[in-house]
C-alpha cells in the first residue's frame, strides 16, 4: 500500500514528501490528517530543527479534494457540517505550520493550487523549480479561495494577493519570486540537493534562538513602531540570558566554533 505521506529524516531536517499522485496531492482529508500528525509529533521532538514539505509527482498540490467534497453534497445538510470541519482542519494545520518551533521550508516542484498554494505561503521560506506554477483559482468556479487568502495575503503585498486571487490565472516561478512568494528559483534538477543545503544549514544554529525569534518576528509586525522596539528589546534580555547566546558570543570572543547547548542532547 502506498503511502500518502513519506517522511525521511537527515540529521535534524525531517522531509515530509507528498505522494498522493492520483489525486494531484490534494489536500484530502487523508493528507490533512498525515500532515497535521507529522506536524505536531515535529513539535515535540528536540531534535528537529528544520521541516521540508516537498512532493512527488508534476504538482506540488491541487489543492482540496473537489470530489472528496463534492461527494458530502449527499448528507442531510448538503455538507455544510464536512465543509466546516474540513475548512478548519485546514486552517489549524496551516496556523500549525507558520507558527512552528521549527523552520518550515517549501520545496515546490509542480503546481500549487489553491490550498496548495496556500501550504506554500505558510511555510517561514520556499524554494521553487524552474517548473513550478502557483495560482488561486477558486473564483474561476464560483469558489473564492478566502482559507488560501489569508496565508497569501500574509507571504506577498495586498495588490499582488488580490491579482491573483481575483483572476485565478496560473503563474511561473520567476513571477513568484518576483512577488516574494518564493525566496529562490533553482532549475528542477537541483531543486532538493538546493532544499537540502539550505535546510543543514538552518538546522546548525542555535535552535533556541529560532525558537524566540521565530515568534517575535510574527508579533512584532503587526506593532506599531515603538512597541515593535520594547517587545524585541525584552526578547533580546531574554535570548541574551540563555545558554546559547552565552556560548555563541564566548565562541566569537575565543575564535571558535559554537557548541549550542540546545543541540547537545538532541
Amino acid at each position: 500500500m502506498t503511502t500518502i505521506l513519506k517522511t525521511a529524516r537527515v540529521g535534524a531536517v525531517l522531509r515530509l514528501t507528498l505522494n498522493d499522485t492520483s489525486s494531484r496531492n490534494s489536500l484530502s482529508e487523508a493528507m490533512l490528517a498525515a500532515l497535521e500528525s507529522a506536524v505536531y509529533e515535529a513539535q515535540e521532538d528536540p531534535s528537529i530543527g528544520v521541516i521540508v514539505f516537498a512532493a512527488d509527482g508534476p504538482a506540488f498540490s491541487a489543492g482540496h479534494n473537489l470530489k472528496e467534497l463534492t461527494a458530502h453534497r449527499a448528507d442531510l445538510d448538503q455538507g455544510a457540517a464536512y465543509f466546516a470541519a474540513i475548512f478548519s482542519q485546514c486552517g489549524a494545520l496551516m496556523s500549525a505550520i507558520s507558527r512552528h518551533r521549527c523552520v518550515t521550508i517549501a520545496e515546490v516542484q509542480g503546481l500549487a493550487s489553491a490550498a496548495g498554494c496556500q501550504l506554500v505561503a505558510s511555510c517561514d521560506m520556499a524554494i521553487a523549480s524552474d517548473h513550478a506554477r502557483f495560482c488561486t483559482p477558486g473564483v474561476n468556479i464560483g469558489l473564492f479561495c478566502s482559507t488560501p487568502m489569508v496565508a497569501l495575503s500574509r507571504a506577498v503585498s495586498p495588490r499582488h494577493a488580490r491579482e491573483m486571487l481575483l483572476t485565478g490565472d496560473i503563474y511561473d516561478a520567476q513571477h513568484a519570486l518576483r512577488i516574494g512568494l518564493v525566496n529562490e528559483v533553482v532549475q528542477a534538477a537541483d531543486l532538493t540537493a538546493h532544499v537540502q543545503a539550505l535546510a543543514e544549514k538552518i538546522a546548525s544554529k542555535s535552535r533556541r534562538a529560532i525558537e524566540i525569534g521565530k515568534p517575535t518576528l510574527e508579533r512584532q509586525s503587526e506593532m506599531g513602531l515603538e512597541e515593535a522596539y520594547s517587545v524585541c528589546a525584552r526578547t533580546m534580555v531574554e535570548n541574551f540570558m540563555n545558554e546559547d547566546a552565552r556560548e555563541g558570543v564566548g565562541a566569537v570572543l575565543e575564535k571558535r566554533k559554537a557548541v549550542w547547548p540546545s543541540q547537545c542532547n538532541s
